[in-house]
């Protein structure tokens, strides 16, 4: 994958997500909030530069560890779904596949890359969907976000694993969501 964040910016609902996590821990945690002085996060829909969403995701994952991603991965699933909602991309009796295929469409409008990189659904079955990310997205914060999305679907026995990651040499992180 092409690890250039150049031209690339994200919605600030996504960052502000990621902050509200701590926003009772501001001082303690000034270094972080330092990150988005002088961004403008306002409104939820005002772009942000991507590098400011992996200098935020690089803090947290060295100074308060990977599960902190998680579980604002699981903050962002809850504001996705919402707009997916909003937007009407999905209702309450919507199935996996038609969840993830809202995030496929959401990543494609709320991050603006040239290149157009974000989620691709690679196979489907009745228990298991396999997602790619083909953007530079923080690979904690998308088992959250994966991991609530899914249990949005009224599915049960829900596991998030990265089968193949990019670290370890692959083209692109894949996680396989399999329910019961």
């Amino acid at each position: 994958m092409d690890a250039v964040v150049e031209n690339i910016t994200i919605d600030a609902w996504a960052v502000n997500d990621i902050l509200s996590c701590y926003a009772d821990k501001r001082s303690e945690y000034f270094e972080l909030f330092d990150i988005v002085k002088g961004v403008d996060l306002s409104k939820p829909d005002s772009k942000v530069p991507f590098q400011i969403y992996v200098d935020i995701c690089n803090w947290i994952e060295h100074k308060l560890g990977r599960f902190n991603l998680i579980k604002a991965g699981r903050r962002i699933g809850e504001s996705t779904y919402k707009c997916f909602i909003e937007n009407g991309m999905v209702n309450e009796n919507s199935k996996p596949i038609e969840i993830m295929q809202a995030l496929v469409d959401l990543a494609k409008k709320g991050v603006h890359d040239p290149k157009k990189r974000g989620w691709e659904i690679v196979s489907s079955n009745e228990k298991s969907i396999v997602m790619r990310k083909t953007q530079l997205f923080n690979k904690h914060i998308q088992i959250g976000l994966l991991d609530s999305l899914i249990r949005k679907a009224k599915v049960f026995g829900v596991q998030v694993n990265l089968v193949k990651e990019q670290a370890k040499g692959d083209e692109f992180d894949e996680y396989l969501i399999s329910w019961l």
